[in-house]
């Protein structure tokens, strides 16, 4: 009996963990945050910033969409929570075929311009960027489409 009520607990705190979403004001909250520290980003390039700004700003970035990403939309149904999970699906997929296909890409690119540039790898960043891009590129169309 005491095991079947510890199932239970991890049971319900799974469901939890399962439905969370922000409230949809956070929505602004995360494109204020994305736009505002991609609009850095750009800027940094035309002027001379410490080193430990950059990871803050891709911080910002990531945070800012990860908002926009798990806030609920206006009228949030079992519709509307089907496609988001249709676009993290795909995401992940994508994901995983970019992780795995651009060190590819980096070196054909390397060596058909003739490079001897070590191997570049991509960083976290790179990739859960491109995650949740992807994620809500895929959730925005779904929605469009039907």
């Amino acid at each position: 009996m005491k095991g079947s009520k510890i199932c239970e607990r991890e049971r319900i705190q799974l469901e939890k963990m399962n439905k969370f979403q922000l409230e949809n004001h956070y929505k602004k909250v995360g494109f204020i945050a994305a736009i505002g520290s991609f609009a850095f980003m750009i800027a940094m390039k035309y002027f001379d910033n410490p080193v430990w700004l950059k990871p803050i700003l891709e911080g910002f970035l990531l945070m800012g969409m990860l908002l926009i990403s798990i806030s609920k939309d206006k009228i949030e149904d079992e519709y509307i929570d089907s496609l988001r999970s249709q676009s993290y699906r795909l995401a992940f997929v994508f994901a995983i075929l970019y992780a795995l296909l651009q060190p590819l890409v980096n070196f054909v690119v390397s060596y058909a311009l003739q490079q001897d540039n070590e191997y570049e790898s991509f960083n976290y960043f790179q990739v859960l960027f491109f995650m949740l891009v992807v994620q809500l590129l895929f959730f925005w169309k779904l929605k469009k489409q039907h």
